[in-house]
């Protein structure tokens, strides 16, 4: 029972970065969000992802796949939206 919920919140986490990518496209800014943070936080995911992948537990390979995915693309908006 505790590996299913583990699983279902593992699936569930990332997606919680889901209304920070939607405050960003609708404000049309990242200026409250530090590109330092979001490259460092990045740079973290992927130095874990190849960890999380080759991982036997289903329950961290999971989050880190979805993880990395999601905020790869929160990372991504974050640049683009920077106002200069």
């Amino acid at each position: 029972m505790f590996q299913k919920i583990a699983l279902i919140s593992a699936i569930i986490l990332p997606f919680w970065n889901i209304p920070l990518i939607v405050r960003i496209v609708k404000r049309k800014t990242s200026a409250d969000i530090s590109l330092y943070w979001a490259i460092g936080v990045w740079s973290c995911f992927a130095c874990m992802v190849p960890a999380g992948f080759t991982s036997e537990d289903l329950v961290w390979r999971i989050f880190n796949i979805l993880n990395f995915i999601v905020f790869t693309i929160v990372a991504i908006f974050v640049v683009i939206y920077r106002k200069k």
